[in-house]
Parts: structure tokens; C-alpha cells; sequence
């Protein structure tokens, strides 16, 4: 299965709540929620973890439960904390939109003689082609 994420435990084979760590989890939803950082919400949680620990739990889907672990956080609080985690993103500038760039037109205009040679080796053919180039318009 892999990594038991903080809150679970595993009983005969199932994944459990562990009601202690269930609680640190959810307070650490609710602090950061309140306006604390990550890290000041996973130390009044009582987790002892970096913040991008802490940011990671915050996205941790299996939090909302699936077929193997059960819900510690219900959706909308989970929601929440996404929705506020990408807008302090958006504020500290740690989210790159691409921006669009007029297109640049470079014009490239040459007089060439005309190509009367084949080459099976892409790299003589190319370097064939720039020799016949008699000058830029």
C-alpha cells in the first residue's frame, strides 16, 4: 500500500482513524484556515513538521476518505483550505501564469542556388543547403 498518512492507523489489514492524530490533522485544517502559516498551524496542531509537510497533509485527498482509508476532514473544509492556500499563492507571487507574448516575426529572406545534391546524411545535406545561400535579402 505504501505510506500510512499521519491520522491513520493500520488494524487487520484496514486503515483506521487514529483519533489523536485525527484531531492534530483537523487542527491543523482549522488553524491554518484562521489565518496562521503552515508552520504556525501544524505547531499549535502539536505536529512537529516543515511547513511544506504541513502544505502537503492540506492536500492530502485521502484525508476526505476513499475505499480504503475513512474521512477525517468533510469536503467543504478541505475545499476551503485549497482555495485558501492557492490565493496566498496568487498573493506571495508563487504562481506563474503564462502570459501571452506577441509573436515575434523575424523575416528570413535569402537567395540560394538552386539544390541539385542529395545527401543520406541529414547533417551533409543541411550543411550542402547553407552553402548554396549567395546572400541575405
Amino acid at each position: 500500500m505504501g505510506h500510512t498518512p499521519y491520522g491513520y492507523r493500520i488494524e487487520d489489514g484496514k486503515a483506521v482513524v487514529d483519533d489523536i492524530a485525527a484531531e492534530k490533522v483537523r487542527e491543523l485544517f482549522s488553524g491554518y484556515l484562521a489565518g496562521l502559516s503552515l508552520k504556525g498551524a501544524a505547531k499549535k496542531a502539536g505536529l512537529d513538521c516543515y511547513h511544506a509537510t504541513a502544505g502537503k497533509m492540506l492536500q492530502n485527498k485521502r484525508y476526505l476518505g476513499d475505499e480504503f482509508y475513512p474521512p477525517i476532514i468533510d469536503e467543504k473544509t478541505f475545499e476551503k483550505a485549497r482555495v485558501e492556500k492557492r490565493i496566498r499563492a496568487k498573493r506571495l507571487g508563487r504562481i506563474w501564469e503564462h502570459k501571452d507574448e506577441s509573436k515575434r516575426d523575424y523575416p528570413v529572406e535569402f537567395k540560394a542556388k538552386p539544390l541539385v545534391q542529395k545527401y543520406e546524411d541529414p547533417y551533409k545535406q543541411a550543411e550542402y543547403a547553407y552553402s548554396l545561400i549567395e546572400s541575405e535579402v
